[in-house]
């Protein structure tokens, strides 16, 4: 698991798990939650990908599962997202990676 970011599409993506599957993407749910207090705001799931928008202090930010892309982190507002929601992706990405990590190497 390597952290990729792209800013291709005019707003900062992390690539949190490009290989991640569904068990995965519930894993980094669970963190943002339990130990991060992120509190999800809206849940739509589709056939082919989820995205769970979720406010965390005062940015709203988005975690989304693709069958093609994995799983990734972006600003809610996307291209109408502020530098400061940019940068806080790239911010809690690198924390989620660390725990992850954490996670993996003591597994519960």
């Amino acid at each position: 698991m390597s952290l990729t970011l792209r800013t291709t599409l005019g707003y900062t993506e992390a690539v949190i798990d490009g290989d991640g599957g569904l068990k995965r993407f519930y894993q980094i749910a669970s963190v943002l939650s339990d130990e991060l207090n992120a509190a999800f705001t809206n849940k739509e799931d589709d056939f082919d990908a989820i995205s769970w928008a979720f406010h965390l202090n005062q940015y709203n930010l988005t975690l989304q599962y693709s069958i093609y892309n994995g799983i990734s982190l972006f600003p809610t507002k996307a291209t109408d997202a502020r530098k400061r929601e940019n940068e806080a992706v790239v911010q809690l990405a690198n924390v989620l990676q660390g725990k992850l990590l954490n996670l993996d190497m003591h597994p519960r």
